[in-house]
């Protein structure tokens, strides 16, 4: 009798060793995507992105530095879309179009319901030229008139209430001094 009841204690061991295999399995597996959610996370951290998809952006006149949330648009499809369609922008926020190339750009506001200011900026982040008080839903193509790395679109007025001159500079990660 005890070497029967031996040998169930040892079937009931090479049953239940399936289970610990798929427990320590699912383990490892919970560790893994553990481990990818810290480093995609510190990814983020590094390039000033937060959870929010919003990122730092500052703008520095002779009237001080300007703190903004931003939108950024590094995709050919999200530099298509932009802001259009939205119908509100908060007073600091905004969206950063980062281009592959230096080169003219061109923007219009057709599907845009909010007014903007444009802001067209060099590769070492500073500015090269504005467009003050886009009008919504229009057609008309505003140029950048100069080669720029990048575009940032803020609510209209925005440029002349910081006294926003090209020559100032905007400081964020994408631009190289």
């Amino acid at each position: 009798m005890v070497a029967g009841v031996m040998q169930n204690q040892r079937d009931e061991t090479r049953a239940a060793e399936p289970t610990r295999r798929r427990s320590a399995a699912a383990a490892i597996g919970r560790a893994w995507a553990a481990a990818l959610a810290l480093f995609f996370l510190s990814l983020a951290a590094s390039s000033g992105a937060r959870a929010d998809g919003l990122d730092s952006l500052t703008i520095a006149t002779a009237t001080g530095a300007h703190a903004f949330q931003i939108e950024i648009a590094a995709t050919e499809a999200a530099r298509e879309k932009g802001l259009m369609l939205r119908r509100f922008l908060p007073a600091d926020r905004g969206m950063l179009f980062e281009f592959d190339r230096v080169e003219p750009a061109a923007f219009w506001m057709k599907n845009t319901y909010v007014p903007l200011d444009i802001i067209f900026i060099g590769r070492d982040g500073t500015v090269s030229a504005i467009a003050a008080d886009a009008e919504p839903l229009s057609e008309t193509v505003i140029p950048s008139g100069v080669p720029c790395a990048a575009a940032l679109e803020v609510n209209a007025g925005v440029a002349a209430r910081i006294g926003l001159k090209v020559g100032d500079k905007i400081r964020h990660p994408f631009f190289k001094p």
